[in-house]
């Protein structure tokens, strides 16, 4: 989210499904063509995915029969898509997005961070993997360079109660059980998954910390304000990777106007990458 934009329109950050469409509308008021952007050319980390996986993940976490049935891929499971499908038409409907200006984006890392940086879009869709580049390119920017501003990272409040916040390791630490030292790398282990030291580390490669804390980087802090109600571990969840894959195609495709609601959600079980 560029905070030098919204600071200078008067704009405050949208907490709710509803602020997220006025503030986009605010926004064309002012002259913006394209209040929202992001990577929309395949389906990989796409604007679509990005922005209703957590909200499709929620409609299930407490409905062990639904992710049962999900995981079977069994084609009668997809109509528990069509809750998330009729979110993502509405969002699509609400002319937040221009999809044709999105497509111009090459790729879901550095093209994305490189339009960000030219300065005149308010948000951009992101993974936190994209976001942990971003420092770095400050510098291969020349318009950012020329006109630097200040930004952040923000959950997009994509549900009419806010945002939904996935939790999901992003790299994981292990021992071996059979280590000549094992007493001296178990110790080592106690020492590297302190708070301080796991959250220098993120802060360090610049992503998020694993820990409670998110105020030691500034460029998380916001997913410190989400309920724990709405904080969500996948892991936790059990939907498998294929399940997943079958939502993030179905999504991926009415998004992009190439399926209807219907159509997709009569394909589940049958998409592949």
């Amino acid at each position: 989210m560029n905070q030098s934009i919204f600071e200078k329109e008067g704009l405050s950050v949208p907490t709710t499904y509803k602020e997220l469409v006025d503030v986009c509308n605010s926004f064309r008021e002012k002259g913006y063509e394209n209040p929202i952007m992001g990577f929309s050319k395949d389906e990989k980390t796409s604007l679509f995915t990005l922005t209703i996986y957590p909200y499709f993940c929620e409609t299930v976490a407490k409905d062990a029969e639904a992710v049962k049935k999900l995981n079977s891929l069994n084609t009668s499971a997809g109509e528990y898509m069509r809750p998330s499908l009729e979110r993502i038409t509405k969002f699509m409907q609400e002319g937040c997005i221009n999809l044709n200006a999105c497509d111009k984006i090459e790729d879901n890392y550095e093209a994305v961070i490189l339009r960000f940086f030219e300065g005149d879009i308010p948000m951009m869709t992101c993974s936190g993997d994209t976001v942990s580049g971003t420092k770095k390119r400050e510098s291969r920017s020349e318009a950012f360079i020329a006109k630097p501003f200040t930004y952040t990272f923000v959950p997009i409040p994509i549900s009419d109660e806010g945002a939904i916040f996935l939790d999901m390791s992003n790299l994981q630490f292990s021992v071996n059980k059979d280590s000549a030292n094992l007493n001296m790398a178990n110790e080592f282990m106690r020492f590297l998954i302190t708070s301080k030291e796991l959250s220098e580390m993120a802060q360090n490669k610049g992503l998020m910390s694993p820990t409670k804390d998110l105020s030691f980087n500034s460029m998380y802090a916001a997913f410190g304000n989400v309920p724990e109600s709405k904080i969500l571990s996948p892991e936790e969840i059990g939907l498998t990777d294929d399940a997943i894959l079958q939502l993030r195609m179905a999504v991926y495709n009415v998004g992009t106007g190439k399926m209807t609601i219907d159509e997709a959600i009569g394909a589940y079980g049958s998409f592949t990458k």
